[in-house]
């Protein structure tokens, strides 16, 4: 196998290797183990993912050296051997020859299954580490860890150190590979590779992952609800998400939770310690926003007395989230997309380059690609922030998760035992709900307000429009079916007033300014068919 049938990522570490550039050798970390129930896993299956098999065929070509696995599940051990190779067995292999060799190798491999789990400690290892083994050799593992449960780890071995003594190996010296400090840092980052593919490979086939420790589906993630099949596709796809450093776009309507969705990204990160940074790009005009961003120094325009610092300097070794990133005009654009490629930014009527580390998390209720295509957003910045794209689901799109996210309404509004009546509840999971799930946490605080000490919700304390859209509310509240030409006028001025507010998420002034109305118009029209 030549370099050029490897992976890029590995074409490139290879080559950085053999310049001889200095790596250290990678340390072993830890983390708290998180209760779970590991699943079995099929070694055989794994083996066949394309990272995995690469690795494996190219440390046996380069160090003679075997590859394996253990199964936390089954608690089994597949000793290292040599994977597809036409040069030979490797020292592991030869070891395995006898009875005696194989009981020993598995019994090495239980030993390292046992320093994975925390079995000697209170915590999973997360980072490869070595073991010498029984025949002198040095055996290395890389852990196959999901949201702190170790469900098994990648072997690969044996090996000697440089400069260690081979006494009480001649029967397979000539078959030694003997690593630098330099070639086992490698291989370290060849496995942890190779380990993190059959992660995401159990992740998004949904082998692990959305599931809670009792290997049921996971009703909730952080502050997220929900236990929809969209939703478990969701969780999978955060499980992933959360470990990187990667740049997200969250896209969906308004009111699926996106800003949700950004805080729990940044609390399962490892940047949770530090600050997480919410900016809605639509909140202010231009010059406002770029002061907001960038910050501004003394005497930059009027009314700036002091140096501000700006949020991106603010969010330094956090999460920064960009809300509603399509109204940025084209000139922040160019500035937000500078900090992306660079992670600099000069502050509003500053000379001085200023540096900052943040993860950028986007969201935007429109679609910038057809923006791209019309040229209102740049496309070098819809790219550099579309490096993974979250579209969260409509609750339309997951109605069965309707029920779940009452009884949290409920609980957070009223704390006490308050309950949806049979007919209240049939119009809650037939009604479509443009608003999502903000419409309906606003339904649930009316409901609770309006019922007073009375502990079941009625349907006619349910919003007009709910009561009398429940089947045709995609177009937002209807009126009752008249022939009249004026009621019906009436019905199409309510239904353009209910879907403008959506849009714009109750923004009454940019909602005005889509209907051609004044805001005070539109204010009392709103206060006229009871939209609030």
């Amino acid at each position: 196998m030549g370099l050029f049938d490897l992976p890029s990522i590995f074409q490139s570490k290879l080559l950085k290797f053999n310049r001889s550039l200095a790596s250290p050798v990678t340390k072993c970390h830890t983390s708290k183990v998180v209760p779970g129930k590991p699943t079995k896993l099929d070694w055989y299956e794994l083996i066949e993912l394309h990272v995995v098999r690469k690795v494996a065929e190219l440390v046996g070509r380069r160090w003679n050296l075997g590859f394996g696995y253990v199964d936390a599940a089954r608690e089994q051990v597949y000793p290292p051997v040599r994977i597809r190779t036409p040069l030979g067995r490797g020292p592991c292999q030869l070891l395995q020859d006898n009875p005696s060799g194989r009981k020993a190798c598995s019994a090495h491999g239980h030993k390292m299954l046992s320093m994975l789990q925390g079995k000697t400690g209170s915590s999973v290892r997360t980072k490869p580490f070595s073991l010498p083994c029984h025949a002198g050799l040095t055996e290395l593992a890389a852990p196959v860890v999901i949201d702190g449960v170790a469900f098994g780890a990648l072997l690969c071995g044996g090996y000697l150190h440089e400069d260690q003594d081979a006494s009480g190996l001649d029967v397979i010296s000539e078959h030694l590979p003997r690593l630098s400090s330099r070639e086992v840092s490698f291989v370290e980052d060849l496995l942890e590779e190779a380990a993190a593919e059959i992660s995401a490979f159990l992740v998004g086939a949904g082998k692990i992952g959305g599931l809670d420790p009792a290997g049921e589906p996971r009703a909730s993630y952080q502050s997220i609800i929900g236990a929809s099949s969209p939703m478990q596709a969701l969780y999978s796809l955060l499980d992933r998400v959360v470990t990187s450093d990667s740049t997200v776009l969250i896209t969906g309507e308004n009111g699926t939770g996106k800003e949700l969705v950004a805080k729990a990204i940044h609390a399962k990160s490892h940047r949770k310690d530090k600050p997480f940074v919410v900016q809605n790009c639509s909140a202010f005009n231009d010059n406002l926003l770029d002061s907001e961003l960038f910050g501004h120094k003394r005497g930059a325009f009027t009314g700036a007395v002091t140096d501000k610092k700006g949020l991106f300097e603010v969010a330094h070794k956090g999460t920064f989230f960009l809300d509603e990133i399509g109204d940025m005009s084209s000139s922040l654009q160019v500035k937000v997309l500078r900090v992306l490629q660079e992670g600099t930014f000069i502050p509003v009527g500053g000379t001085e380059t200023k540096h900052c580390d943040v993860r950028i998390v986007a969201a935007t209720n429109r679609d910038l690609k057809t923006m791209v295509e019309e040229g209102t957003f740049r496309e070098d910045l819809y790219y550099r922030i579309n490096v993974i794209n979250l579209a969260l689901p409509p609750l339309r799109d997951r109605i069965e998760d309707v029920e779940i996210l009452v009884s949290h309404f409920l609980a957070k509004h009223s704390g006490s035992d308050k309950r949806l009546s049979t007919e209240c509840k049939a119009l809650m999971t037939s009604y479509e709900w443009p608003g999502n799930v903000r419409e309906l946490e606003n339904e649930i605080e009316r409901l609770v307000v309006l019922s007073g000490n009375s502990p079941l919700l009625a349907a006619e304390l349910l919003s007009e429009r709910m009561r009398n859209g429940s089947s045709n509310s995609s177009s937002g509240p209807s009126s009752t079916s008249t022939n009249s030409l004026p009621d019906a006028v009436k019905a199409l001025e309510k239904r353009m007033i209910h879907a403008a507010l959506v849009e714009h998420d109750w923004n009454k002034t940019r909602a005005a300014a889509q209907l051609q109305v004044s805001r005070r118009n539109l204010i009392r029209l709103v206060q006229k068919y009871e939209l609030e």
